[in-house]
């Protein structure tokens, strides 16, 4: 596992607790998980895709990631529906550990509440929170 200096976190995305990334784009928010997420869970092999037209809660739980240590669950960092999902990812999971960011991506989602991600944290207080889980 890498240092927290070591990993990725744009500035351009918003961050949840329970380390999903949410990126307004064009009336919609896109969705997948951080950097120390994936490096945490070591290699993904699997991911479980909520589908097109499904509708969550924010923080409700929309997918798994399965990774040769575990098997971690996702959650909606803002509610609405899921308006498309990577499906690229079905045949290359591993796209979530290259590029958590980029074509690592997991769904789209017109937000019921685009107020919702004012409520996540910006790049500066993601990394604070992420040095009080550091051992």
């Amino acid at each position: 596992m890498k240092e927290i200096t070591e990993l990725n976190f744009p500035e351009d995305i918003r961050y949840s607790k329970d380390h999903e990334w949410g990126k307004s784009i064009d009336g919609k928010v896109r969705m997948g998980i951080s950097d120390y997420a994936q490096d945490q869970l070591g290699e993904i092999v699997f991911v479980e895709l909520p589908e097109v037209g499904d509708i969550f809660q924010k923080g409700e739980e929309c997918g798994t990631l399965e990774s040769v240590k575990a098997v971690s669950e996702l959650y909606m960092p803002v509610g609405g529906a899921v308006i498309s999902v990577n499906s690229q990812l079905e045949d290359s999971p591993d796209l979530v550990n290259s590029e958590p960011y980029g074509s690592g991506w997991i769904i789209d989602v017109a937000p019921s509440d685009a107020s919702e991600m004012d409520e996540l944290m910006d790049r500066d207080r993601y990394m604070e929170e992420l040095k009080g889980i550091e051992p």
